[in-house]
């Protein structure tokens, strides 16, 4: 089977990048869908839990997601080998993904056990704060492998540009999801009442079952017999090669998620009511950050498609067409978004103080998100040119030199309060200590994006030459 005249004739490249970006949208939004549960789940139970289930979340997608990326690069190496026709090999580099995800979920359950250690940024936090998440954290040790191996599953099908397997496996998920939640957190069906132990115990039982899908799904398809899907034995050449991108690309999802990490650690020293709306905020960002996301994906794939069959221009041009494809969706997000605050906060709490204090801070969303859009769908095209060190190197710097570096040092630091005039316009009404956490990562994320913009113009043009 030819990919060539795939690549060069039929669909324009803007219905190319939307055709493999709209099913990987709502796989997206279906993976982001489980916090969002959680989050307006248990903000209608005691704020106690919530600020529990924040925290927990957050030190958990730390982990998962760093370790995701090394997994993730899988689909630059898988989609150029697409694109030059080797697609025997594909099939032994799936196999080595999956030895390499089994191994990380054990590095990354280990990381999971000391959950006192990434407390230690938050503060004198309650003691059933603590506990919750210890017992949180301790759960989701039974869901990392599954989620884990799923990104071989995912990388495979994004590479080939078949998305859509992913997008069936992911809304399932999310139904199943709602139903564990519902009878875990509550207690309905005659299960105990759980609390954020529930939901975390939904995530491992949907993670399980959504590996075990994908596998079958895959197994069943005759399509994918082309690339000799097979497990094989551990081999250092491949992970080798898989490692030497993996690790940058793992570093760089680690640096950007890390930081919101810490940030919600920080942000807990300011009280239960300054955390939940924090979270809120926290949520809303990832749910939007969904679609450059799927836009840098699909273009990233495509990208690295034309690379592989030689076709540089093509390459070039698609990562034109799609950086304009995902500033577009981010502008129009934004409007829907801003226009609809109060009702969107209202779905995830009751309590007023909360609510309150994530309109103060969902003022500075719209510099935010176009920010980290860009240097999100910057990254991955980067990254489909195999380059993915300076990416990294730019990301950790930005997003912890100055972002949450500086927003400790004028939040809770020496700089204590001398970002009281900005955060007036920014975001108004918010205590000190968040408005400025804020305000540091929209500007550090602002910088990323134009100092990844300069990288990518001198990369492609060394490379014309």
């Amino acid at each position: 089977m030819s990919l060539r005249p795939t690549l060069t004739a039929g669909h324009g490249p803007v219905r190319k990048i939307v055709r493999l970006a709209w099913p990987m949208l709502i796989s997206q939004w279906a993976g982001i869908a489980f916090a969002v549960l959680d989050s307006t789940m248990l903000g209608h139970t005691n704020p106690v839990s919530l600020q529990a289930m924040a925290l927990s979340v957050s030190i958990f997608m730390t982990i998962h997601i760093g370790l995701m990326g090394v997994v993730h690069a899988l689909v630059p190496i898988c989609a150029q080998l697409f694109g030059a026709q080797r697609h025997a090999e594909i099939g032994r580099f799936i196999g080595q993904g999956i030895w390499l995800s089994l191994f990380l979920s054990t590095l990354g359950g280990a990381l999971l056990l000391f959950p006192d250690i990434w407390l230690s940024f938050s503060g004198d936090l309650p003691l059933q704060v603590r506990q919750e998440v210890a017992v949180y954290l301790r759960i989701c040790c039974i869901a990392l492998p599954a989620a884990l191996m799923f990104r071989c599953v995912y990388a495979l099908a994004t590479a080939v540009q078949r998305p859509r397997l992913l997008m069936y496996v992911s809304l399932a998920s999310v139904l199943v999801k709602l139903l564990f939640n519902w009878l875990l957190i509550f207690g309905y069906g005659g299960f105990p009442a759980l609390g954020s132990a529930g939901a975390a115990t939904a995530t491992a039982i949907v993670s399980w079952l959504a590996l075990t899908a994908g596998i079958v799904a895959i197994a069943r398809e005759p399509f994918y017999t082309q690339f000799q899907l097979r497990l094989g034995k551990p081999a250092w050449p491949a992970q080798k090669e898989i490692l030497q991108l993996g690790l940058p690309m793992g570093g760089s999802y680690l640096a950007e998620v890390s930081s919101f990490t810490f940030m919600a650690l920080l942000a807990a020293r300011e009280g239960t009511f300054v955390s939940g709306g924090h979270q809120i905020l926290a949520n809303l960002v990832s749910l939007l950050y969904m679609f450059p996301l799927a836009i840098g994906i699909a273009t990233s794939s495509l990208v690295a498609q034309s690379l592989g069959a030689r076709q540089p221009e093509q390459a070039r041009r698609l990562a034109r067409i799609g950086i304009g494809l995902g500033l577009a969706g981010v502008a129009l997000s934004l409007l829907v978004v801003m226009a609809a605050r109060p009702q969107i906060i209202q779905i995830y709490t009751s309590d007023p103080a909360i609510a309150a204090m994530a309109y103060a801070l969902l003022t500075i969303l719209p510099l935010l998100h176009t920010s980290d859009a860009l240097q999100c769908m910057l990254s991955y095209i980067l990254r489909a040119h195999k380059i993915a060190t300076m990416p990294f190197v730019i990301q950790t710097g930005s997003l912890f030199g100055i972002g949450l570096l500086g927003g400790w040092y004028f939040g809770f630091g020496p700089g204590y309060r001398l970002l009281d005039g900005l955060a007036a316009v920014l975001t108004p009404g918010a205590p000190p200590g968040v408005a400025s956490l804020w305000i540091m990562c929209s500007f550090s994320m602002l910088l990323c994006a134009i100092t990844l913009a300069i990288w990518y113009w001198k990369s492609v043009n060394v490379q014309k030459r």
